[in-house]
């Protein structure tokens, strides 16, 4: 992990179980379009955003409550001039008890600001995890794109972009 490897954190009241649950439940804060599982070790999805964005995700290392590591094994964004850029990146959720609280920092190791897609990215994650994964530990429901419409504003514009 180095420095310029994005990463957000929050911290809820909820415990590192319901944490690590909405976490696994890709489907209730990322995209409702998910192919695949994302709990267990070696469980694989793919995900997809319109003909913009798709990746395939492993899941390489999974510590219950406390941490799950993917590995994005392909990608494709049809926004940058290396259509590969997340090929080989770790997305990583830690899970940890702090204060009375719990506290989520979500890392994408290799996501790094010399990337094209840095900006736009660091932008979704934040929304990501900030808003939606938070909504989904908090209350039972977040907000992942639906049926391929854009969450982001970043996906609104690169949708209407073409």
């Amino acid at each position: 992990m180095s420095v310029s490897d994005f990463s957000t954190v929050l911290q809820v009241d909820q415990s590192p179980e319901q944490v690590f649950k909405a976490v696994t439940n890709v489907r209730g804060w990322w995209s409702e379009e998910i192919e695949g599982d994302s709990a267990k070790l070696n469980d694989e999805f793919n995900y997809h955003y319109e003909d913009i964005h798709r990746c395939r995700i492993k899941l390489t290392e999974v510590i219950l409550n406390q941490k799950i590591v993917w590995l994005v094994e392909e990608n494709y964004f049809k926004f940058t001039e290396d259509e590969t850029e997340w090929t080989g990146t770790k997305p990583t959720f830690e899970i940890t008890e702090k204060d009375g609280k719990t506290e989520l920092r979500f890392t994408h190791v290799g996501l790094v600001t010399e990337y094209e897609c840095f900006d736009i990215c660091r932008d979704s994650w934040t929304n990501y995890i900030q808003n939606s994964l938070k909504k989904l530990i908090a209350t039972g429901k977040g907000e992942p794109n639906a049926s391929g419409k854009p969450q982001t504003e970043n996906e609104r514009k690169l949708s209407t972009s073409e």
